[in-house]
């Protein structure tokens, strides 16, 4: 099997972002913890997807800037709209995961800043999978 070095960057990026965001994602569920277990759900999540996006946003720019300097535009929009696409896939099926098992550890009284760690490592292990069997299907790395 083949190791593509720009697939390895990613997930090192996702990786990166992952424990970040986790953490400090747990700390907020964890000072939500007297809200609504609707609520902290939602404000945590959000929260998450703020760190985890502004994070990756710098770590690709770094990462790529030589690159795309030296490629055809055409061929940067083709790779930049193959990634939004895996990304977004990722996103649904990272959502569809991590707000409902969140919000279930929460109820079941599982502290909250536990019940965002363990949420977040089941929903970010399908994220990265996802991500990455779509790049790889559609050939973008």
């Amino acid at each position: 099997m083949k190791i593509n070095p720009q697939l390895l960057q990613i997930n090192r990026n996702f990786l990166i972002c992952f424990v970040i965001s986790a953490s400090l994602s747990a700390v907020a569920a964890q000072l939500l913890g007297d809200q609504e277990n609707y609520l902290n759900t939602t404000i945590t999540i959000i929260i998450g997807y703020i760190i985890y996006f502004g994070i990756f946003s710098i770590l690709f720019y770094l990462d790529n800037k030589e690159r795309y300097k030296s490629m055809k535009s055409k061929l940067i929009k083709k790779e930049l709209l193959a990634l939004i696409s895996s990304f977004g896939v990722g996103e649904i099926i990272y959502l569809g995961i991590r707000w409902p098992t969140l919000y279930y550890f929460l109820e079941i009284g599982i502290e909250s800043y536990l019940a965002s760690l363990i949420s977040e490592v089941i929903a970010t292990g399908c994220y990265m999978a996802s991500v990455t069997v779509f790049l790889r299907k559609t050939k973008t790395f």
